[in-house]
């Protein structure tokens, strides 16, 4: 039992009706990355934005090295030694790596920025990471994992004594989730109080050492890893047993000669995407892998018209057709669920009914209005069936937790009855429970008929749902697996830049 650093105790907080934190509390150590888990809305983000100054609490203490602090502001938080590093990383893009590092804080000579002084602190503040870059660079010439190494030394820079990391590998690959938990151990060796965020199982298990659980604003426990079982984990987290989802049943997998939905030949864009060839049957889950950056989300957009192919056709039932816009992949009965759901989903002022008719209207054309009597029956259908936890369908689809915003986006394509459902990292983000009924959504929407383009980056979700996968590498499909092959197979089309293409 290391000190204590950060100690809460009975957190409240109320926004209007809502109780999003209730008598919550946590208590971190020198020395120690603690988890913190729960599902969407159970009041993770609240309970960061209290002890980060972002809000206020209604009730409750926040106690610092034994002295009661009161962050009103994140500033006031960063300087009492709390920093955080969210998912999106909240620094400057346009600015230096080095002016990142430093601003606010600038060392100064005769009232000036001494610039020298900048450039040489924020390659020492590097080096601590074991991370050797040009400084003088825009932060937006290096990828999200090096930005979020920035991030975390701009939180040395200030002497942080408690770092707070919000679901800091949601958008890494393996790799650089690697490179990631070697930096929080470093920090970790030295004394520092990590509190770690995330809805990834294993990654809890690789790196924390203690676990606190909340559920619906409430705190259930706090716990070592050794003595919490992954299975108990996820009951602490929703209350009840959650089973895994089934995945598909080889008894109904689409036979051989099921009609071709929708097929890409020689589809490419410069730069973009090379000329990839793609079948999707009706039935059937084509899973889509490979790492961030191979090709995945380019292949999706050409397919919904949002990029414009430059080599190749879609043919959608046997004919070929142009995809100049989304319009036209709509009208033609595709869909898509976009990978980020916040900037390119959910309209977030626009209620749960708005968003989920949102589609159904524009495929009718603005001069047809949906008449409101059959947009509440689809929203209230969509929300019983998908179990989206909302107050009511007027609700502002930007107040739900992430989960449930996936399932609106979800609900709203679903009302089309499209012929392709395309989802493009749709369990990124979510907790355990929404993510096991979204893919157990998915295995019943083939086998009522649906083709369904499932993309993620976690290769066990490819190899429990895909009737097919398809692996792509370097912006190419470097081959296809046939159902019921293992991660070690998927792995190896994914790591070997030399090997031939394989088919199914």
């Amino acid at each position: 039992m290391s000190d204590v650093i950060l100690r809460a105790t009975g957190l409240g907080k109320r926004f209007g009706t809502t109780v999003a934190l209730d008598g919550a509390g946590l208590v971190l150590r020198a020395g120690e990355i603690h988890a913190l888990m729960g599902q969407n809305g159970a009041g993770k983000s609240t309970l960061i934005k209290l002890l980060t100054g972002v809000e206020r609490p209604d009730a409750g203490t926040i106690e610092l090295d034994g002295r009661a602090i009161a962050p009103a502001t994140p500033l006031q938080a960063q300087r009492d030694g709390i920093s955080t590093v969210y998912q999106e990383v909240n620094l400057c893009p346009n600015l230096s790596v080095a002016e990142n590092l430093y601003a606010g804080r600038y060392p100064r000579r005769f009232g000036l920025i001494d610039w020298k002084r900048v450039r040489e602190g924020a390659r020492a503040l590097l080096r601590e990471l074991h991370l050797d870059i040009d400084v003088d660079l825009p932060l937006s010439r290096y990828p999200v994992a090096v930005q979020q190494m920035v991030a975390i030394a701009r939180a040395l820079g200030v002497s942080a004594r408690v770092l707070v990391l919000d679901e800091p590998t949601s958008s890494l690959d393996e790799g650089e989730v690697r490179e990631l938990f070697a930096v929080m151990r470093r920090l970790r060796e030295r004394g520092m109080a990590i509190l770690f965020v995330t809805h990834f199982l294993d990654q809890v298990y690789a790196v924390s050492d203690r676990i606190t659980v909340l559920r619906n604003g409430t705190p259930v426990g706090e716990y070592l890893p050794a003595q919490l079982p992954q299975s108990a984990l996820v009951s602490a987290m929703v209350g009840r047993d959650v089973e895994l989802a089934a995945g598909r049943d080889p008894g109904h997998a689409p036979p051989v000669d099921a009609p071709v939905v929708v097929e890409a030949r020689g589809l490419g864009r410069r730069g973009s995407l090379r000329p990839v060839d793609l079948q999707l049957r009706a039935g059937e889950v084509l899973g889509l892998g490979g790492l961030l950056g191979s090709g995945r989300t380019e292949l999706a957009r050409l397919l919904f018209g949002l990029d414009r192919a430059d080599c190749g056709e879609v043919r959608i039932g046997g004919t070929a057709v142009d995809l100049r816009h989304p319009a036209d992949a709509v009208a033609q009965g595709l869909a898509l669920c976009p990978e980020e759901r916040k900037t390119e989903g959910i309209v977030a002022g626009l209620s749960v009914r708005e968003n989920i008719v949102l589609a159904l209207q524009a495929r009718m054309g603005w001069w047809r209005a949906l008449p409101r009597a059959r947009q509440d029956e689809l929203a209230r259908q969509a929300v019983a069936l998908l179990g989206i936890r909302t107050a009511g369908i007027e609700t502002p689809a930007g107040a739900l937790s992430g989960g449930n915003q996936q399932k609106v986006v979800l609900a709203r394509w679903l009302a089309t009855q499209p012929k392709l459902l395309v989802l493009d990292e749709p369990t990124r983000g979510i907790d355990v429970a929404a993510k096991q009924e979204i893919m157990a959504e998915v295995v019943n929407l083939a086998r009522q008929g649906m083709a369904v383009l499932f993309i993620s980056a976690e290769i066990e979700e490819l190899t429990r749902l895909g009737d097919r996968i398809a692996v792509m590498r370097e912006r190419h499909k470097a081959g296809e697996l046939p159902g019921g092959s293992d991660g070690r197979q998927v792995m190896a089309l994914i790591a070997a830049p030399d090997a031939p293409a394989v088919h199914a």
